[in-house]
């Protein structure tokens, strides 16, 4: 054995240990739930700024002091706080997180020292669930994608360590989950997105000891798959070279790959065009990303096209903090994470908020967040049922985005789409509604603003991008190449050919009500 891959296999062994150890404090508390996220929150209260200037001590006097939150009620305490003139939490900030608002541009998330170690309770029996499932991880490097940055906000986010997701880990963890990553994580500051998909493309050519893919969006992979194919030469030239070529300048914080027995082996697995990528990865065992709501036809794609290779969707993981995680093929709540409650979203009890330890086998709820990042009752507007429990601790199945549309993790919100028809509308255009575009696999998923009547010569397809691109992780999304450029379609009669749209998806006439964000299949889109 190679010493790079007694390393790896070394690393992977204290790693796993560590996160045996956790997972077994997991297992030992799954009948305490309401002890153990009372503790939870306990802590988080002895650390916010807020709850100790109101002298809350417990559950009861919490939901009595603090209503339930969205980023807006929070937006102004943030940016005193980046400007250091307030302190959410007394815990250690170590960053702050963007990530996309509903009518913001862009979000900034609070990451304290607490923060991180709620973070931590999940990923450790996460991981450990992992190693079970697939025993094949320990023995080989991982890919996890690391959390990419607009290009927009490439340079203005620059060398505020935003990008490193292994950075979610304790320090220990983070220094061994080093020798086990295939990708290093600076290849996301690379001048644009195409060029740090590129080198993350070469990077994992040249791992012959590659065993896991982690990724967010299965429309990620799969563009990762699909660039690889189609720039295989110039692949092949970085790895006998050792050179990123005529990619040098943007990519000249990060070290080509040289490795001539890649290239080989990228040679001999291809026919030219299509790779044989069981050929090319001998140990690829576990491929991971979403598989729920309107990522499950795009995962099965990707299952179709790494066959042999196991699969595990993603529990609900959001900037703001986590939810659930998969563990042993269930989806249970991160308990030992943050404090959490629920809101319901059917029934007689609609609207009502809950403690977790209320939840019932059915309810359809959507989670609420207190953390040690200072944020308290922070909605996350997902919507989740509960499928069933591991002894007191529920289990979920994601359902979906609460409010607005998500086909390849973009994020748009209605507000969104409203700002941008209002844009419109400023230009003597008559801007129906935003069409987010369900393509089911046949093309790239797009956007497509429904006008009616004329529109001003200033609008276009680029006009509209543009603007759209003004939200984080759309731009991101485009960047990317998951989504395709936007379209435009006129008719006579706005509201006629939206009702004509939403009914050939199977909407009763009577049902209809204009929306400024609605998600729609190609099928229907042609059909007008």
């Amino acid at each position: 054995m190679k010493a790079a891959e007694w390393l790896t296999t070394g690393s992977h062994l204290i790693l796993k240990q560590w996160c045996d150890a956790s997972d077994r404090n997991f297992i030992k508390r799954f009948n305490a739930l309401e002890a153990t996220q009372r503790q939870i929150l306990h802590s988080v209260l002895q650390s916010s700024t807020l709850a100790k200037n109101q002298k809350v001590q417990n559950y009861e006097q919490f939901v009595k002091s603090f209503p339930a939150t969205r980023y807006g009620a929070w937006r102004e305490d943030i940016q005193r706080y980046r400007e250091q003139k307030l302190a959410l939490s007394s815990s250690k900030l170590v960053r702050f997180q963007p990530t996309s608002g509903s009518s913001e541009q862009i979000k900034f998330i609070p990451y304290t020292k607490l923060f991180l170690d709620q973070l931590d309770h999940a990923i450790a029996p996460w991981l450990a669930s992992m190693y079970r499932k697939c025993p094949q991880l320990r023995a080989g490097t991982h890919y996890w994608s690391v959390s990419w940055l607009p290009e927009s906000q490439r340079e203005v986010l620059k060398d505020k360590n935003l990008n490193d997701d292994s950075a979610l880990l304790g320090l220990g963890k983070r220094i061994l989950s080093k020798f086990t990553q295939a990708v290093p994580s600076n290849v996301a500051f690379a001048a644009n997105a195409d060029d740090a998909l590129f080198a993350t493309i070469c990077y994992l050519v040249a791992n012959r000891n590659l065993a896991m893919i982690s990724v967010w969006s299965p429309t990620f992979a799969l563009q990762l798959l699909e660039r690889l194919e189609a720039l295989q030469q110039e692949v092949i030239e970085v790895l006998e070279s050792g050179l990123w070529g005529m990619r040098q300048n943007s990519l000249k914080d990060v070290t080509a790959p040289y490795s001539p027995e890649s290239a080989q082996a990228l040679i001999n697995s291809s026919n030219g065009e299509h790779i044989d990528f069981k050929q090319l990865w001998p140990k690829l065992s576990l491929v991971s990303s979403w598989d729920t709501a309107g990522s499950k036809a795009w995962a099965e794609k990707l299952k179709q096209r790494l066959p042999d290779v196991q699969f595990e969707g993603k529990g609900l993981w959001a900037t703001e903090g986590v939810v659930t995680i998969p563990y042993n093929d269930q989806y249970p709540l991160a308990y030992q994470s943050h404090f959490y409650e629920f809101e319901y979203l059917e029934g007689e009890k609609q609207g009502q908020i809950i403690p977790s330890w209320q939840l019932k086998v059915g309810d359809v709820v959507s989670p609420i967040i207190t953390s040690g990042n200072g944020l308290l009752r922070y909605c996350l507007d997902d919507c989740l049922r509960v499928t069933g429990f591991l002894q007191q601790i529920p289990c979920f199945e994601f359902q979906g985005r609460r409010f607005g549309v998500d086909l390849v993790g973009e994020k748009l919100a209605p507000e969104t789409a409203q700002q941008l028809l209002s844009q419109l509308n400023e230009t003597d255009s008559k801007a129906i509604s935003l069409l987010a575009i369900d393509t089911e696999q046949q093309v790239k998923p797009f956007y497509c603003v429904l006008f009616e009547g004329e529109i001003h010569h200033s609008v276009n397809d680029e006009y509209i991008d543009r603007i759209l691109r003004q939200n984080f992780h759309y731009e991101l999304a485009r960047n990317l190449g998951q989504l395709d450029q936007p379209q435009i379609r006129q008719a006579p009669n706005g509201w006629n050919a939206y009702k004509k749209l939403v009914m050939f998806d199977g909407i009763i006439e009577g049902n209809i009500k204009p929306e400024p964000l609605k998600k729609i299949t190609l099928n229907s889109l042609e059909q007008l």
